[in-house]
């Protein structure tokens, strides 16, 4: 199936940046994709939001899902994207919500690894999941679903692909800063290479973060991508004729001689 990944800079308003994803959407439907991946925070950037965090997400948490299943229909594409989930406390969670495309919700994913590094606390605002990974269906491939920080652990895309992945997707706002371009490239490229999956990857693209969205083979070579653009879609054909390519000859998970821990969420 043809998958896009689609990068822009989320506001403070989710009316906006649901705007900007519907365009984005029907870009990508119009190119025949039957999957597009947006960033997190596609709902709204914390740091842009006005008034009280915990109130704006508990007011709009129901309608940037509502909206993301509405754009879904309308278009024919399956959505996955980030936002922000009332955790039941002053701090909500970090959660990826995935939808097909008649709009009806595939599952959930919230954020495991909270990005408390490089002098950012993402967990003074954020709370942690209190569940495990995800793996939902999308047009007969099972896709595995991530967030940012996430990428920095090899034992969660592991995960995940023992549980059947054969896409990962990354929704992410990764942070500028020196060789960070460098350390989500080669994260990228070692996920993809290590668990011979499909990786998809949108970014933020903003003045703190890289955007670089990108789709990546099995190999870990991009099939397109993105740089430091505003705004727009990479696009690429993810095959099971060259996932199964590449396992039959690097069949590493076959040859892996440890077990990974999963705990898969249920759809829905």
């Amino acid at each position: 199936m043809k998958v896009s990944v689609g990068q822009f800079n989320p506001g403070g308003e989710v009316a906006q940046n649901l705007a900007t994803m519907r365009r984005l959407c029907v870009a990508a439907a119009q190119e025949g994709s039957k999957l597009i991946l947006f960033p997190e925070e596609a709902m709204f950037s914390v740091g842009r939001v006005s008034g009280d965090f915990a109130t704006a997400v508990d007011a709009h948490w129901t309608t940037f899902v509502q909206g993301i299943s509405m754009m879904a229909a309308d278009a024919g594409i399956a959505v996955i994207a980030g936002g922000y989930e009332s955790g039941g406390e002053a701090r909500p969670y970090n959660t990826v919500v995935a939808v097909d495309d008649d709009g009806g919700i595939l599952g959930t994913y919230r954020k495991l690894h909270l990005y408390d590094a490089f002098s950012y606390q993402e967990s003074s605002r954020i709370k942690p999941s209190d569940r495990g990974i995800t793996v939902v269906d999308i047009g007969g491939f099972k896709v595995g679903l991530m967030t940012c920080y996430d990428l920095r652990f090899p034992e969660l895309a592991r995960s995940l692909a023992v549980a059947g992945a054969e896409l990962l997707c990354v929704s992410a706002a990764w942070f500028k800063g020196e060789h960070k371009v460098d350390h989500w490239e080669t994260l990228l490229k070692a996920r993809a290479i290590e668990n011979t999956c499909w990786v998809a990857a949108a970014g933020t693209s903003s003045d703190h973060c890289i955007g670089h969205s990108a789709i990546l083979d099995p190999m870990g070579i991009p099939a397109d991508f993105l740089n430091e653009e505003p705004e727009g879609i990479a696009t690429a054909d993810v095959t099971h004729r060259r996932l199964e390519e590449v396992r039959e000859f690097l069949p590493v998970l076959r040859n892996r001689r440890f077990e990974s821990s999963t705990l898969v969420v249920p759809a829905g």
